[in-house]
């Protein structure tokens, strides 16, 4: 299956569409994105597709409903989650202005603090 992202308004993705590897195909059996793009413009009338991967080969991240399409980085972004975070411009993900402690414990952000609390 391959994957392409519906982008809308500010460059935000609207759904994700699914279409089978074949349809990709050139006539010498070489997967061209434009062939997707043509395909689902033609079923849904909708213009602005762009392809994604779960395995982050293409445009960095999976599209998902919310994230970003940024065309500078040709990456796509998810949602910042807290205002302190940063966004990493080799992964295109955001990161926590302390890292993650590396312990076998869970624990979630606290913006206020500003630090990680253990979750009990």
């Amino acid at each position: 299956m391959a994957y392409f992202a519906k982008i809308g308004l500010n460059n935000k993705v609207i759904e994700v569409q699914s279409v089978t590897n074949e349809i990709l195909h050139d006539s010498n059996g070489v997967e061209q994105e434009v062939n997707g793009v043509d395909f689902l413009t033609k079923l849904t009338g909708w213009s602005i597709w762009k392809q994604t991967s779960y395995n982050n080969n293409i445009r960095k991240n999976f599209a998902g409903k919310g994230y970003t399409y940024d065309e500078d980085r040709d990456a796509f972004i998810p949602p910042k989650p807290y205002n302190s975070w940063a966004l990493n411009e080799d992964t295109c993900l955001w990161e926590a202005p302390i890292s993650y402690p590396d312990d076998d414990k869970i624990y979630n952000w606290n913006e206020t603090n500003q630090e990680w609390d253990i979750v009990e």
